[in-house]
């Protein structure tokens, strides 16, 4: 799952508000243990232009 949720958020990364809506859905299909390295991906692949989006939503997630 965890490929896939990257996969779809690479695909709308175009769009701010598509790529929240993805984060969101992503994040409730990953399962705990996957969350860290989703996290850490997106922050280096998305960090430059949706760093307050991914401090929103892994506030939760810091580990």
């Amino acid at each position: 799952m965890l490929e896939y949720v990257k996969i779809v958020l690479m695909k709308v990364s175009f769009d701010k508000r598509l790529f929240e809506k993805e984060l969101r859905k992503g994040l409730n299909l990953l399962m705990p243990a996957e969350i860290k390295e989703f996290r850490d991906w997106c922050y280096r692949n998305f960090s430059k232009i949706y760093e307050p989006v991914l401090n929103r939503y892994f506030v939760d997630f810091s580990g």
